[in-house]
This record gives structure tokens, C-alpha cells and sequence, in this order.
């Protein structure tokens, strides 16, 4: 039971090392891995190139799936071209099982000891997350050395003898708990290391241990399947493309894995070899085969999961929050940055549409509005919870700040939101049911204000997006010269009640409520530019620095 005891051990500490060397990867990597793969992405070759690379980077094809999806949700690449990535990410997958089925268990304490070290002493760095990295490193080949010790331990007893000696082939049976254990352990490559070392020890045939190999391809592919269940269905269509492949390559190499111990077996020595090089050349043939027919599947993929036609969804509905990429923070913080833009892009609707109920008097319109504000608010509640789903522990310092940054931005479009919701109101009760109208001259001065205050929403989603110091300088000194402009236009309003205006005079309260609103309005607009500036240095307590200010003014 002991000996039982530390072989499960073994396989558990497998599989957490491989979790810290993928997710360590991606914390420290993440941001320049999308920005290698969406550059690099430029035909189909290029594309499963691209896919080796990080794969066997990350050591989790699962996590380039994750990636990519993202990026066919975003409708940052095709379809045909995502599908070659993870043609190339499965060879990459495949190619990290090969180099560490060589004897390596003698870095595992210089990596151990060296990742403790860089971890502890610089634990919320970059230099400790890459000694989150070296740790995993140190203790997968540390838990491929107790798996072998293990098992040497327990095919020596008699009565495990005899039962292994029991043990028939049943190629389904493999197949499928293969796959089944590739999705437990979150890991195929895991698995594939385990079963080359079960091979080698003499714990399972050669034969049962290729059967176990096919499982763990097809698992890692209904993983990724699995994992993005959730979301989009553009996200959806990637891992479906891959798995796939995964299955029409497993049909096709099950019937010929007879032929291939026998023919190919003898030229490749040891079982651990036979098992990891069986593993990489699967991949590598499914690749070329399948690398000519990503056009084909991609339409059968659309035709199993059709895109939604633009404009059934509703406008309020959570577009790019995909669940699945909260294991890659720098990704999951990029789809809650284009999330408050979306929301954004809601709340400069209703300011829009405010002027126009203005103009036309438009009960409808006003009401579809008001509408349009529950929209905003269930949108600022899903990226809310989006991001406390992000573990801030695994982010760096810039994805922090800007994780902070996205937060104050959908607040203030929040109440940007509550606040065109009341004037509408206001809009409603003192002009449109009475039969009011605003003078011409207030109109105007209405209108500019109104116009003002779009383009500066306007440039404060580019602040937001671009993180401009230039533009958000220019965005705050935007705060004062609306405010100039709103006491400027309350004291015309004023001359016009002194001289008995009879619109004007109806409309007062109206009128000055609204500048008012504009103005808090844009007051919350021009919040958008003090995190970027406070980043930069900008900014002392409650002002701009006297000659970052006058240098800009004086451009």
C-alpha cells in the first residue's frame, strides 16, 4: 500500500508541475505570446509554425486553444488560420514530451532550489514568477525520477506480477481512459510522460501504452472542448476544429498501430523512446495532412456551430467576457478592457439620442434610452465580476494598474448612464408633456455643450484604449474650459430671464439643470485621463504639474 501510496504521489506531483510551468509561462509571457501569435499569423504554414513555438513554450496546447479562440472571438483571424495553429500546438505539445523523456532528473534540484530562492525573494516580480517556472521544471523531473523508483518497487512484488500478466489489449478501452485521464489531469502531456515511464518500468505493454498515448490526444482536444463549453461560439469553434482533427487522426492511426510495433518498433530502442517519438510522429502526420484541409473543416465546424446573425443577440449581452480565458490574466484583462468599450459605445448612444428627444420631442425615443441605461448598468455588473474572477496575484504590475484602470472606467460610464437616464426624465416632465421649448439662443448654446461633450467621450474611449499621456493631458484641460463655458452660458441664461424671454423663462429650470448635468457629466468623462497621467507622473495632488500644463497648452 505504501509503495500504491507513493506512485499516486509521484503522478500528482506530475501533474501540479506541469500546472506551475503553464500557468507561470503565461503570467510571465502571456501579453507577448498573443502579440507573437497575431503577428505571426499570416497564412496557414506560418500560422502551425507559430502554434510549435508557444506551445512548446507553455507546455499546454489546451492554453494555445484558449489563446486562440479568443482571438477568432475578437475577429482578429479566421477560422481556417486558427485551426493551423493548433495543428502547429499539438507538434509543439509533442516535441516538449520527447526532451523531457530524456533522463534530465539530475537539473531537478538546481531548478528547485534556484526557482525557491527567485520566488521568495521576489515573489510579485516577473524574475519570481519565472521562479514559479523553474520550480514546476524541477519537480515534474523530479516526479518522473519517483514514478520510475515507484514502479520498479511494485512490478517486483509477485502478486502484481501475476496481474499484470492478466492485462489483454482492448484498444478501445485505452483509448478512452486516456483521454478520460487527460482531462482529470488538465494535461495530456502529463499523461503522455506518465505512460512512456510506466512503459519503460514494465507496468503496462507497449501496445496498451500507444492506446493510452491516442487517448490523451483525443482528451486534450475535448478538454479545450470541454473548457470553452461557455462561451462565444466563435470562441467554441476553434477547440471543436481541433478536436476534430484529433479524432479523425486517432481513427485513422488506431487500425495501424499493430503495423507500427512491428514494422517500426524494432528501429527505436527503448519503450520511453518508443512511446514519446509514436506520440510526436501521430502529431506530426496529423499535421500534415490536416494542415491542406483547414478550409473543409472550418466549414464543417460553422455548419456544426453557425455564428449568430448579426443583431439577434441583444445589444446589452456580454460579448467578449469569454470564461475561458480567465486562465491567461493578460488575456482575460484585454477581453474586459473591450468589454468597457462596448459599454462605452452604449452610453454614447444615449447621449446621442438625449439631443435628439430634445429636438423632436420624442417620447418613444426617450424611452428606449432610459432602456439602454439598464444595459449599461448589467454591463459595468458583468465585467465587475469578470475581473474579480482574475486572480491579482497573477498579474503583473502593469496588468494590475490596468485592471484598475478598467474598473474606474466602468464606473464612470456607469453614472454617465444614471445621470442621461434623469435628464431624459427631467427632458420628459418639464418640456415634452408641457408643450415646452427652449429659446433658439439656449438651443444652441444646448447644442454646443452637447457637442463638446461627445468628443470628448469620444477621446476619452482612445485615452482608454491607447493609454495617450498627450491625450489625456488634453482630455483634463478639456474639465476647465467646459466648466468656463457652462458658468458662461448660465450667466446668458440669466440676461434672457432679465429680460422677460417667455421661453426662456419657461424653460429656466430645465435649462439650468441640464448644463449642470452636462457638466458632471464631463467631469466623469475627464476622470478617464487621471489614471493614465498619475501613471506617468503627471499629475501632484488635485492638479496637473504647472509644466507638464503649460507645456501642453503651449502646443
Amino acid at each position: 500500500m505504501k509503495h500504491l501510496l507513493n506512485l499516486l504521489a509521484a503522478i500528482a506531483l506530475l501533474v501540479w508541475g506541469t500546472h506551475l510551468v503553464r500557468t507561470g509561462i503565461l503570467r510571465v509571457f502571456g501579453a507577448n505570446l498573443r502579440h507573437v501569435l497575431s503577428r505571426s499569423i499570416g497564412n496557414r504554414f506560418t500560422a502551425a509554425l507559430s502554434g510549435i513555438g508557444v506551445t512548446a513554450l507553455v507546455q499546454s496546447s489546451t492554453a494555445t486553444s484558449l489563446i486562440v479562440s479568443s482571438f477568432v472571438g475578437q475577429g482578429m483571424i479566421a477560422l481556417p488560420l486558427a485551426l493551423a495553429v493548433m495543428l502547429g500546438a499539438d507538434i509543439g505539445t509533442s516535441l516538449m514530451a520527447v526532451v523531457f523523456s530524456f533522463d534530465l532528473s539530475w537539473l531537478s534540484p538546481l531548478f528547485i532550489f534556484t526557482g525557491v530562492v527567485l520566488f521568495i525573494a521576489r515573489q510579485t516580480t516577473n524574475v519570481g514568477r519565472f521562479g514559479r517556472i523553474l520550480i514546476g521544471l524541477g519537480l515534474m523531473l523530479l516526479a518522473l525520477r519517483l514514478v520510475t523508483d515507484s514502479t520498479a518497487v511494485l512490478t517486483s512484488n509477485a502478486a502484481v506480477k501475476a496481474l499484470l500478466g492478466t492485462l489483454s489489449s482492448d484498444l478501445l478501452l485505452e483509448i478512452t481512459v486516456g483521454a478520460v485521464l487527460a482531462v482529470v489531469s488538465y494535461s495530456s502531456l502529463a499523461i503522455v510522460l506518465l505512460t512512456a515511464t510506466l512503459a519503460a518500468s514494465g507496468v503496462i505493454p507497449l501496445d496498451v501504452a500507444l492506446g493510452l498515448v491516442l487517448g490523451a490526444n483525443l482528451g486534450s482536444g475535448l478538454l479545450a472542448v470541454l473548457t470553452t463549453a461557455r462561451s462565444a461560439i466563435e470562441v467554441r469553434q476553434v477547440p471543436l476544429g481541433n478536436f476534430l482533427f484529433k479524432l479523425l487522426g486517432v481513427a485513422a492511426a488506431a487500425p495501424l498501430v499493430g503495423l507500427w510495433l512491428r514494422h517500426v518498433r524494432p528501429l527505436l530502442g527503448e519503450a520511453a523512446t518508443t512511446v514519446v517519438l509514436f506520440h510526436l510522429m501521430f502529431n506530426v502526420l496529423v499535421g500534415l495532412v490536416f494542415i491542406t484541409l483547414t478550409q473543409v473543416v472550418a466549414r464543417w465546424v460553422e455548419k456544426l456551430l453557425p455564428r449568430p446573425v448579426k443583431g439577434a443577440a441583444a445589444g446589452g449581452r456580454p460579448h467578449h467576457l469569454d470564461p475561458s480565458a480567465l486562465t491567461t490574466p493578460s488575456l482575460a484583462i484585454s477581453c474586459a478592457a473591450r468589454e468597457a468599450l462596448h459599454q462605452a459605445d452604449v452610453v454614447e448612444s444615449m447621449l446621442i439620442g438625449m439631443l435628439e428627444v430634445m429636438r423632436r420631442n420624442d417620447l418613444r425615443l426617450a424611452e428606449d434610452l432610459r432602456k439602454m441605461d439598464d444595459t449599461v448598468d448589467e454591463l459595468y455588473s458583468a465585467i465587475k465580476y469578470y475581473l474579480t474572477k482574475i486572480s491579482r496575484e497573477a498579474l503583473g504590475e502593469e496588468e494590475s494598474r490596468r485592471w484598475t484602470d478598467i474598473i474606474s472606467f466602468t464606473i464612470n460610464m456607469e453614472q454617465i448612464g444614471d445621470i442621461i437616464e434623469r435628464v431624459l426624465i427631467d427632458i420628459e416632465d418639464k418640456k415634452i408633456k408641457p408643450g415646452r421649448n427652449f429659446s433658439e439662443a439656449g438651443m444652441a448654446e444646448i447644442c454646443e455643450l452637447h457637442q463638446r461633450l461627445l468628443d470628448n467621450l469620444r477621446l476619452g474611449m482612445s485615452v482608454f484604449l491607447n493609454g495617450s499621456v498627450r491625450d489625456a493631458k488634453k482630455l483634463l484641460e478639456e474639465k476647465a474650459r467646459f466648466r468656463d463655458l457652462e458658468r458662461a452660458y448660465a450667466t446668458t441664461h440669466l440676461g434672457r430671464l432679465s429680460e422677460r424671454t417667455m421661453q426662456s423663462m419657461e424653460t429656466s429650470s430645465l435649462h439650468i439643470d441640464l448644463i449642470s448635468d452636462l457638466k458632471r457629466i464631463n467631469s466623469h468623462i475627464c476622470s478617464i485621463a487621471y489614471p493614465i497621467l498619475d501613471s506617468a507622473g503627471a499629475l501632484v495632488p488635485n492638479r496637473l504639474r504647472q509644466s507638464a500644463f503649460s507645456d501642453s497648452v503651449s502646443r
